[in-house]
């Protein structure tokens, strides 16, 4: 019985730990994405206030060729600390300001040049400074601006329909990748995802999953998740009433982009429209074998298309 035990248990391990190892050795080509640099692209320092918490927010402005008026765009920035000089955000506001679209992609709160502390802010606060964002866009007198609204990214697209719920006069939401489930439903799809990439078996990983989220809520990012809570953005979705964009990627090991597309599709909300892009993940990249763009030129299109057309939807 002894034997019949110790065998069982070393299938077990064998199952557990070996498609582990064989990842570890198995050599796999990294693709390496393209996108631009800070380097590459024009823009304005721009600096306002978060009136409601004494915060002063900066970002950079990107403004189109031409006399305008202008569609305008503030982005919300996804999950983590933000950097001027990331490549996602770069590309996107680039070719926005190209179709003839000014955007404000601000510093997050506690980044670059912005107050504050991202690490213990709640997602009313983060869309606070997206308001504060908005207003100060609306109201400067540089770059006139024919109507507004949000581009959410991973988490900012999470955020934009409570945004959407708070602003005033909001003309579009773009929601790039953001899930629209309780988001420890999507940590702990995050985590299985990341546990099966290291080479662990689908079954196990999902039971590995679970202790791994709990780690983070509840000792390694306690503050955070404590200031988000378990957010749940669907009834923000139900609720709105501008036209809305929402872009997914199929192959998203990040976010459970075929459930959050089939929850928003189930709502029937006239206001929102759900795209899936096949062979695309979590940065909507070009699929494999079609390039090396970390924004897919079908996505940049759409986005810029929808919010040009924005104002005559609304």
């Amino acid at each position: 019985m002894k034997r019949i035990v110790m065998i069982s248990v070393g299938i077990l391990l064998a199952l557990l730990f070996l498609p582990v190892l064989l990842a570890q050795f198995r050599s796999q080509e990294r693709r390496e994405l393209i996108g631009l640099r800070l380097k590459d692209v024009d823009y304005r320092n721009v600096s306002f206030l978060n009136r409601e918490q004494d915060l002063n927010l900066a970002g950079m402005l990107f403004v189109p060729d031409g006399d305008g008026p202008f569609p305008g765009a503030v982005i919300i920035h996804g999950s983590g600390p933000s950097f001027r000089d990331n490549r996602w955000y770069l590309t996107l506001a680039e070719y926005l300001r190209k179709s003839g679209i000014a955007v404000l992609l601000p510093d997050k709160r506690g980044c670059e040049e912005s107050e504050g502390d991202w690490t213990v802010a709640s997602f009313e606060d983060l869309a606070g400074d997206t308001l504060a964002a908005l207003d100060f866009l609306n109201r400067q007198k540089e770059v006139p601006i024919a109507y507004a609204g949000v581009v959410g990214m991973s988490q900012g697209g999470i955020i934009a329909p409570l945004v959407a719920s708070r602003g005033r006069d909001l003309a579009f939401v773009v929601n790039v990748v953001g899930g629209s489930v309780p988001i420890h439903q999507s940590l702990i799809y995050e985590e299985n995802h990341n546990i099966r990439q290291i080479g662990v078996l689908p079954g196990f990983s999902n039971l590995i999953a679970y202790p791994a989220a709990w780690s983070l809520i509840y000792a390694r990012q306690k503050e955070f998740w404590d200031a988000v809570g378990n957010f749940d953005p669907l009834p923000y979705w139900r609720e709105l009433d501008v036209p809305s964009l929402v872009l997914y990627g199929e192959e998203d090991t990040n976010v459970p982009s075929n459930k959050s597309a089939r929850l928003l599709r189930n709502l029937e909300n006239p206001f929102i429209t759900v795209m899936i892009y096949p062979g695309s993940g979590h940065a909507l990249e070009s699929p494999e074998g079609e390039g090396k763009s970390i924004f897919r030129e079908e996505a940049l299109a759409e986005t810029a298309e929808f919010i040009n057309k924005a104002g005559k939807l609304d």
